[in-house]
Formats: C-alpha cells, structure tokens, sequence
C-alpha cells in the first residue's frame, strides 16, 4: 500500500500529548486490532451490531479442555471468517487450552498486500 494510512486505534485512547484520538499509521498492526476487536467483543455486547463478536473470554471458561479448545477453534474462525473477509482470508486457527486459559494462533492473509501474518495470543480466565 504505498497511501497513507491512518485509522483509529484500538483499544479506543485519547493521545495526551495532542488532546486528540489514538491513530494508528500501520495497516499489519490495524488488521491485528480488527482481529482483537472481533475476538474480544462478545454477542451482544454491541446494541446496533448484536451478533457482532466471538467473546472467546467467555469460551476460557467453557468445561472440557479439549473439547473447549475445538469449540474455541470453530468459533474464532467462523467470527473472523464473517466480520473480516473483506480485509483477511483466514488460513489457519489453532487453540489449545492450558489450565485455566487458550493459546490461540491464527494464521492469516492480509488481503489487500497479499502478505501472510500470523497472531498468536493466550486468554486466560
């Protein structure tokens, strides 16, 4: 992408030095907050948007560890596969539960670079 790039950051900040919204000038590490927004915030959580989300907070604490993780799994990938296509192709998700949290690993290509990324994160309960 050789524009210039400016989106809103996320988590939602003020920037205290200027007085003004948190911008994020990197399109990778925009995607990355997109996927976070998405796995982050749970059904019904937003009153315009209510089946936006895939509250996998909520899966850490779902019995059966493997079980949980395949659950988990699914989940991730049908959410990000449905609120992103326009802006990922998902390749892989891979969740593994480890006590009392997921470690998730999601692969997936940045469709408007046409470069593969990868996001790995641990959610603990």
């Amino acid at each position: 992408m050789s524009e210039e790039f400016i989106s809103m950051a996320y988590p939602f900040a003020i920037n205290q030095g200027q007085g003004q919204l948190a911008q994020e000038r990197d399109y990778d590490a925009h995607v990355k907050q997109l996927i976070l927004q998405v796995l982050f915030t749970a059904p019904g959580e937003r009153i315009n948007r209510p089946e936006f989300g895939c509250g996998v907070k909520r899966l850490v604490f779902s019995p059966g560890g493997e079980v949980a993780a395949t659950l988990a799994q699914t989940t991730i990938f049908q959410a990000l596969d449905r609120w992103l296509n326009n802006v990922i192709k998902v390749k892989e998700v891979t969740v593994q539960a480890v006590e009392a949290s997921l470690e998730i690993r999601i692969g997936y290509m940045v469709i408007a670079r046409g470069t593969n990324q990868y996001l790995n994160l641990t959610v603990a309960g």
